[in-house]
């Protein structure tokens, strides 16, 4: 360093008079030099942003697809932590983690973390498992585990459908039921919630279609095995000519008298085909036909003592089958982080107008603000699933330009709107299953009648929800806009009209105290039963 810094001033003004062509070379090198750096520099950067980039990118990519809507925007609100619901002292974690005993250990938590976490999200169910149910679903899965998809049994029993195959192969005394993809996704989880439980009641190994979209939503229930049908079995093919005069439809077979029970057993299969047109003698379903399985006499005594509160059927088959995937619990816990974690009360609002013609219909809105204001709810987070915006958008209107008597916060929240039922495809059905979780850790729930979504949400909260009746004229107001449901279960919108014990057609809504007609409609009507909460008495009495 030079000490003299007019000596350094002199030297380099001398240097500027004498060689200002040296100069001005001098400069240009720096720049040169100069602008190398700066491209190094640049370059140095996109070096580590450009990695980091593609690791936001694979982990949050999926949002891309969500873009314009709630789910979306909750993906990017992630500084709220959880608040769980369950803060009891009284209760084990790990027995809550388990639902009472309802779930086993052994799975891979990684692989599903809903099905350890989602506890964390829901007040404790009311509703406990009988002993005599954990120890029947602790039987089904040796069972399954013993003759599911990819067994030497399964192998057996699927050869049977090879042509000219007799029928001495040994299954092991393994039976099926094969569930087939039909109708939408709420319609769906009530038809297997149901079809499992015949399956436990008769033996059977319960194998879902589905293959990959199934996966996309749903984590595997069973441990070590599978209950996805395999995308080799032999009749997939034939499924979409199933039908009630098919072949093998038990239905057309029982009407023309050619079966009977030895030459049932003798079969290699059957086609039961109870959707919502079934006739007597059909028998393949999109329903919760779970009611009328308590009107079968043989089925009368187990039935009691699997289920001593009748109503919870769905609650309890319903939260040990259906575990959101990775992917679709992803979506869950950012949604409830950000919008409904701190509110102290959150309502759920479940619209659902089947005349998608009328689009926003002033009677429907007019019947949910009655019947949200009659029930007295405060209202802190509103949480409102719908195909279209319009509902949301009057309600927030009505609460941004009438706030409450106590300045009450209102948070009033959508997550998707798809404009219409779109069952075909994955991201469809991924908000709508997230939406129906979602609800279900709602402490207060308002669903529309005859939706079998608003009956998956109220079935896995264990809620006994307000139904908004179902108006027969969409011009005039009904008297009573919404009512309580007896039970968190489902309705059978098409039970049958037989009564087993009496062998003649009945009223099947009067057979049984426990099975009674549905809420959904405000009329008198036959067409629907539910399991109903009925403590006076059990089947043993």
């Amino acid at each position: 360093m030079d000490l003299y810094p007019s000596r350094r001033r002199l030297s380099i003004s001398k240097a500027i008079d004498k060689h200002p062509e040296e100069q001005i070379g001098v400069q240009e090198k720096r720049y040169r030099l100069f602008r190398a750096m700066r491209i190094t520099e640049i370059l140095s950067y996109f070096m580590v942003i450009i990695p980091v980039m593609l690791v936001i990118m694979v982990i949050f990519g999926h949002d891309s697809y969500y873009q314009g809507n709630g789910f979306a925007e909750a993906s990017r609100i992630m500084q709220i932590k959880p608040e769980p619901n369950v803060t009891s002292p009284d209760h084990n974690p790990k027995d809550l983690s388990m639902l009472g005993g309802l779930l086993v250990s052994g799975f891979n938590k990684d692989s599903c973390m809903s099905r350890y976490q989602s506890y964390l999200y829901r007040k404790v169910s009311p509703y406990k498992p009988s002993l005599c149910l954990l120890s029947k679903l602790r039987a089904y899965e040796d069972l399954h585990k013993r003759c599911g998809p990819v067994t030497r049994p399964y192998t057996n029993a699927e050869r049977l459908f090879k042509q000219k195959q007799t029928g001495d192969l040994d299954t092991e005394g393994c039976k099926y039921i094969v569930w087939m993809e039909f109708s939408g996704l709420g319609n769906r989880i009530i038809s297997i919630a149901s079809a499992f439980l015949y399956a436990m009641l008769t033996d059977r190994v319960l194998v879902v279609e589905g293959g990959e979209q199934f996966a996309d939503l749903f984590c595997e229930p069973f441990l070590d095995t599978t209950w996805l049908l395999p995308k080799d079995f032999r009749l997939v093919n034939q499924f979409s000519g199933f039908a009630q005069n098919s072949a093998h439809c038990h239905g057309d077979m029982l009407k023309r008298k050619l079966i009977n029970g030895s030459f049932v057993s003798s079969l290699s299969h059957l086609y039961i085909h109870q959707a919502h047109d079934y006739n007597d003698h059909d028998k393949m379903t999109n329903n919760f036909f779970a009611p009328s399985l308590f009107l079968i006499p043989s089925f009368e005594e187990e039935l009691g003592m699997l289920f001593p509160d009748k109503g919870t059927v769905f609650h309890h088959l319903g939260r040990y089958l259906f575990h959101p995937s990775n992917h679709v619990w992803g979506l869950i816990t950012r949604y409830y982080k950000a919008y409904l974690a701190k509110a102290d009360d959150r309502i759920g609002l479940q619209i659902r107008v089947f005349e998608e013609k009328t689009g926003v219909s002033p009677q429907v809105t007019k019947q949910i603000i009655s019947c949200v204001q009659s029930q007295e709810f405060k209202l802190k987070a509103v949480l409102i699933t719908s195909l279209t915006t319009g509902y949301f958008e009057i309600l927030k209107t009505i609460y941004w330009e009438n706030p409450t008597l106590t300045r009450d916060v209102i948070g009033i929240h959508q997550p998707s709107h798809e404009g219409h039922q779109q069952t075909e495809k994955i991201m469809h059905n991924r908000k709508a299953w997230a939406e129906m979780y979602l609800l279900s850790l709602i402490d207060k729930l308002v669903i529309s009648a005859w939706s079998t979504f608003g009956y998956v949400v109220q079935g896995l909260g264990g809620l006994r929800a307000w139904i908004l009746y179902k108006q027969e004229n969409q011009t005039n107001m009904i008297n009573h806009t919404c009512g309580r449901a007896m039970s968190p279960d489902p309705c059978f919108h098409a039970p049958p009209y037989y009564d087993c014990k009496t062998k003649k057609g009945t009223d099947t809504g009067d057979v049984v105290p426990h099975v009674r007609h549905c809420e959904d409609i405000s009329l008198v009507t036959i067409h629907n039963l539910k399991t109903k909460q009925y403590n006076g008495c059990s089947f043993l009495d």
